[in-house]
């Protein structure tokens, strides 16, 4: 049994931590639809090469992925509205969302695997998950990951203090660029509901308990790793799916921490505290 348990579970803990940091961004920036509109996207250029008769889950699968999200990346920097502004960025995250998910569908009915392959996409095949491709997942991880630890100052400025910085749309044209990449090789395993969930409920939970984005992070990848662990187990126990099970253990732990918060009387501060992780010249000059 744990030969077939373990791989999902590194999987999953894998893209539980890229995801968890990253969710914490996004939630600062107030765009918290941009993942389920990158996975989408991801999604979309899956199927148009599936339409061109590439299998999903191989190198070249991949390729149109990123080459989607890599469009979406520009879509999503550029758009960035002032603040204040009476459209909301969200709005056009949204407009991105539906319309990126439209395509697919009209493209994946013209195939004889569209409708699997639409479910593939929502939930994953993280049960079927190779070690091969878990390796492959989790160096583009460590890479992006040394990519934001290398730029940290830059992205946490614009991220939580963007007044700050100078070339805003270069630097949310970085961010968007990688989470792009994370984005086009965890929604072919997990799917876009999983992918969503970790990239969000962790983050929501981290920022319920603390104001320090160490601190955040920290709490994020352990309750996240706790929702994770146990939904892979129940799902095996019970032999429900995998992908939307996790999905309900990760809101299961939101529903926990909302009640916690109150009685342990935790009320952090709206402003995140990242300043002493920021260098003296966030904006690059």
């Amino acid at each position: 049994m744990l030969d077939l348990v373990i791989p999902p579970v590194v999987a999953a803990l894998a893209i539980l931590l890229i995801h968890a940091y990253l969710g914490l961004h996004v939630i600062a920036r107030q765009v918290i639809f941009v993942d389920l509109a990158f996975a989408q996207i991801a999604a979309f250029g899956t199927t148009v090469a599936l339409l061109m008769g590439i299998p999903m889950g191989t190198t070249l699968s991949t390729v149109f992925a990123l080459g989607a999200t890599l469009v979406g990346a520009l879509i999503f920097s550029l758009t960035r509205m002032p603040e204040g502004s009476a459209v909301p960025q969200e709005a056009i995250i949204g407009v991105v969302y539906v319309v990126a998910s439209a395509a697919a569908i009209l493209l994946a009915g013209m195939t004889a695997e569209g409708t699997e392959h639409i479910k593939e996409t929502l939930t994953g095949t993280l049960i079927w998950v190779t070690w091969p491709t878990i390796a492959k997942m989790v160096g583009v991880y460590v890479l992006v990951g040394a990519f934001h630890v290398a730029l940290r100052r830059y992205f946490l400025a614009v991220s939580f203090h963007p007044e700050t910085v100078t070339k805003v749309r270069l630097w949310d044209f970085l961010f968007y660029v990688s989470f792009g990449v994370v984005i086009s090789f965890s929604v072919e395993v997990a799917g876009v509901l999983m992918v969503f969930s970790a990239l969000v409920i962790p983050s929501v939970v981290a920022f319920f308990f603390t104001d320090r984005f160490g601190m955040a992070v920290a709490v994020a990848w352990g309750s996240g790793a706790v929702a994770v662990i146990g939904g892979i187990a129940a799902s095996f126990y019970w032999d429900l799916a995998t992908g939307p099970l996790l999905v309900c253990a990760l809101g299961l732990l939101l529903v926990v921490a909302m009640l916690l918060r109150p009685v342990l009387g935790v009320h952090p501060s709206s402003r995140i505290r990242v300043k002493a992780l920021m260098a003296q010249d966030p904006g690059g000059e």
